[in-house]
């Protein structure tokens, strides 16, 4: 039986150690993501194992209805975290593939099957393990001087609605001296990234993600933040493609900078 996102989940004490799963979009697109959420961790005490053999979480390929090609995906990263160690990831996305449909896609197999189940029992999505495990104190790690910033803040919809993490991003954002979070109209909607949806319906995503710029900026706010950063580059880009005065950052990066990056 895999993981029922409708059950509150239980939280166990805070680990000695723990795997980071980048992400592929991370490790080719926006590592110093994957290095801030290390040093975040770091911080609070926890050794990282980055086990080198990770790839993709298989979503494009279980998204675009191929789920052979996503199991032989996940398939070939079972074994990679061996130890009873949580798996943190930077991307409520991964992170719901990973907890929700590695158990599906090998729930017939007897081997497969079991590593996937308790693999995925061990998933936490970035925000929702610092939240609730680490029970980060963001007010106490506060920088002095830092200017003050109005942002807003995405959700992507796996970690919305697979993940149920959109909480957590709103709490260690409130939880930020000198930081302002504001909501905005079209904040709970796609922002048209949605893997090879952006791909195939590019007419169509192009409109989401102009809807979801326009709504952001009518704000005011300084930056974008996102703990997804397939959903950081459509925005990203887009404004940048429209000359919007958007910029955008990942939670861990955001974080990270507002803490004053001191280990």
């Amino acid at each position: 039986m895999q993981p029922d996102p409708r059950q509150p989940r239980r939280y166990p004490p805070a680990p000695l150690q723990v795997y980071l799963f980048a992400t592929c979009l991370v490790d080719l697109f926006v590592p110093q993501a994957g290095l801030d959420a290390v040093r975040l961790l770091e911080r609070e005490g926890l050794l990282v194992h980055y086990p080198r053999g990770q790839s993709c979480c298989g979503q494009p390929a279980y998204s675009s209805g191929n789920p052979e090609q996503a199991r032989a995906v996940a398939r070939a990263q079972l074994d990679l975290f061996a130890q009873p160690w949580p798996v943190i990831v930077p991307s409520g996305s991964c992170a719901g593939m990973m907890r929700h449909h590695w158990p599906q896609l090998f729930q017939d197999d007897p081997v497969a099957g079991p590593k996937a189940l308790e693999l995925a029992e061990r998933v936490y999505e970035l925000s929702e393990f610092l939240v609730c495990v680490l029970q980060l104190d963001l007010a106490g790690l506060a920088a002095a001087g830092q200017a003050d910033e109005n942002v807003v803040l995405h959700t992507s919809c796996g970690a919305r609605r697979e993940m149920g993490t959109r909480l957590h991003g709103v709490a260690l954002v409130d939880a930020l001296p000198g930081v302002t979070r504001i909501e905005h109209q079209r904040e709970s909607e796609c922002c048209g990234f949605g893997g090879t949806f952006s791909l195939k319906h590019p007419d169509i995503s192009g409109a989401m993600v102009s809807d979801k710029i326009a709504s952001a900026c009518a704000t005011g706010c300084d930056r974008l933040v996102s703990a997804d950063c397939g959903c950081l580059l459509n925005i990203g880009h887009a404004a940048q493609h429209q000359g919007a005065p958007l910029p955008v950052e990942h939670m861990a990066s955001f974080l990270w900078r507002r803490t004053g990056g001191a280990a």
